[in-house]
């Protein structure tokens, strides 16, 4: 298994971002520098890991000279393609048209690089973000550093791909089904998706009937997650929800927590359920309280009303094609998957209306679990991660969502319910690929996910990387 990252001597080093934002504020290194060096290294590793969407490289060059202010201003990142930013195309992992350059900033963008956060390029995605992996017939597909081999997830495995490469310390990404979570599982990261509302969306996410996607990042480290939500929360804060605050230390409280390895109709593999059993005795060490579950918190029909909600989605994106990308649509570039939700909806659309009402209403079946418990653990994935083409979706739509269902097993609920979860790194599988750890809370409780993410960070003396491992 040959690994592919940049981490070399240069100005980025093997910093975290946090620790990049130190030795800018201390004259160590400059953000000309650190923007050089980022580039350099997205050049020498998008070749093999195929994670770049668009460059920004010039603009990037530019405004290293006068860098926006912010906590992070000058720290280099990715934009997932599927928001807008003023100049640059916003292709949305499609192959199906042509994007021109957006005329201005989308909300979240606004937001994101009001932190300081200087934006290199956009990253690589599946198609509208509907698939876990990101394959595509004319680009490629998105690989992992840790083995090119094999998927590095999806939607947001551009941003993954290159954060776990050293490429860049942190990168935006976001979660409509477990879009933060899977890539950040598969590429040995942390990748906390926040609670609904948590943060400025674009318009689009914001009108969804059931709004599914939360907008957040991968990272190397739980510092700079929780750096990341500090900062985000100064530039907008949701008054409806409890504020996260400055989260720098383990916390001291002891948890009540529920461990789940099955889901609607899918348990995980033998690998994956040692694994989170092992993880299931590091907490009890650490001296938390934890309860195995024999049946999952979710409804049984929520398999069943997430998939035809995701097929909804395609089948409003699909239909709209040839308004929205008026003379350079073209359906039958269109991947297999992509067509294949839409005609699952279209043929299931008079059940349309329930389904859509008992996802709305799923938060109150979890709300029910966490009465009697402060966080929920599973794997963030069914399976290890499984090799490129395993999940192509020109496959046959049934052979494809099939396997897809399978491994995606545990991230959609909180996507559904709103609450927040996190993927964190605590395991490897028998080849040596990341495992993630899923940790999930009730509604505005990223607090406590962050206190236990840095107590077990500590535990395990920190994360590895494709560098070192």
């Amino acid at each position: 298994m040959v690994r592919v990252h940049a981490f070399g001597d240069d100005a980025l080093g093997d910093l975290d971002a946090v620790g990049l934002v130190e030795h800018l504020a201390a004259g160590k290194v400059s953000v000309p520098e650190v923007v050089d060096a980022a580039i350099a290294r997205c050049e020498a590793v998008n070749p093999r890991l195929n994670g770049l969407a668009h460059d920004a490289y010039t603009r990037a060059r530019r405004e290293a000279r006068d860098p926006r202010g912010g906590y992070f201003s000058g720290v280099p990142t990715f934009v997932k393609d599927n928001v807008d930013v003023a100049g640059m195309p916003t292709q949305e992992g499609c192959d199906a048209f042509v994007s021109p350059p957006r005329p201005r900033d989308g909300d979240f963008f606004r937001m994101y690089g009001a932190t300081g956060l200087l934006p290199i390029g956009k990253s690589q995605l599946s198609e509208f973000g509907f698939s876990a992996v990101a394959e595509h017939p004319r680009l490629g597909a998105v690989r992992n550093p840790w083995d090119p081999d094999r998927t590095a997830g999806a939607s947001s495995a551009g941003s993954a791909a290159f954060v776990a490469a050293g490429v860049v310390p942190i990168a935006h990404a976001n979660d409509g089904g477990g879009s933060i979570r899977i890539p950040a599982a598969a590429c040995g990261l942390v990748g906390l998706k926040p609670t609904r509302d948590r943060f400025a969306q674009d318009r689009a996410l914001r009108d969804m009937p059931v709004r599914i996607v939360s907008d957040g990042v991968v990272t190397r480290s739980v510092r700079d997650t929780a750096a990341f939500l500090r900062e985000a929360e100064r530039v907008y804060r949701n008054l409806k929800l409890p504020p996260v605050g400055d989260i720098t230390r383990p916390g001291t409280k002891r948890l009540r927590v529920a461990l789940v390895t099955t889901s609607v109709g899918t348990a995980a593999t033998p690998e994956v359920r040692a694994a989170t059993l092992e993880t299931g005795r590091l907490l009890e060490e650490l001296g938390h309280h934890v309860t195995e579950l024999d049946t999952p918190p979710v409804p049984a029909s929520f398999k069943d009303d997430f998939l035809l909600y995701w097929g909804f989605l395609s089948t409003f994106l699909v239909g709209s094609g040839p308004l929205r990308h008026r003379g350079s649509w073209d359906a039958t570039r269109l991947d297999n998957l992509s067509r294949g939700l839409a005609r699952y909806a279209a043929r299931r659309a008079h059940r349309l209306p329930a389904a859509t009402a008992r996802l709305a209403a799923s938060g109150r079946v979890s709300a029910r679990l966490f009465r009697d418990h402060d966080v929920v653990l599973t794997p963030t994935l069914a399976a290890p991660t499984p090799l490129v083409g395993h999940l192509d979706p020109m496959q046959d739509y049934e052979t494809v969502i099939e396997r897809l269902m399978a491994w995606v097993a545990f991230t959609p609920l909180q996507n559904a319910t709103g609450e927040p979860a996190v993927s964190l790194p605590l395991a490897t599988d028998p080849a040596g690929m990341p495992l993630g750890m899923m940790f999930g809370a009730a509604r505005g409780q990223e607090a406590t996910l962050l206190e236990l993410a840095y107590e077990l960070e500590e535990a395990r003396g920190g994360w590895a990387s494709p560098a070192g491992a």
